[in-house]
């Protein structure tokens, strides 16, 4: 995850991110919305209550203004090993999420 600016960045929507086919996403396209930004895992304990209460939200809110940003990542317990389309795929296959899903991130080097 990078600046948009050479500035220190004051929200959420001064950041451009990768999505999970590694295309840059401005992530000012979503000013005006709420966002839930999450990071996922594939392989946790929670990953079915978590992916099948996103997709619930999702489908609520979606047309009221509100995004879920799912970030994958792998630090914790290596809980998330595959790759974006090995993700995308689970994700999209057997909770039928329809959020964006970004490129795998890693939250300890963000800061």
């Amino acid at each position: 995850m990078a600046a948009a600016t050479s500035s220190s960045p004051k929200s959420v929507h001064d950041f451009t991110v990768k999505d999970a086919k590694g295309n840059e996403v401005d992530l000012s396209i979503y000013k005006g919305k709420v966002l839930l930004i999450v990071n996922v895992a594939s392989q946790c304990g929670l990953t079915n209550s978590n992916y099948t209460e996103l997709a619930q939200l999702y489908h609520k809110y979606k047309d009221h203004g509100f995004e879920i940003l799912a970030f994958p990542c792998n630090q914790f317990g290596n809980q998330e090993p595959g790759s974006n389309e090995e993700i995308v795929q689970f994700a999209c296959t057997r909770f039928k999420a329809e959020y964006p899903i970004f490129d795998k991130v890693s939250t300890f080097s963000l800061f």
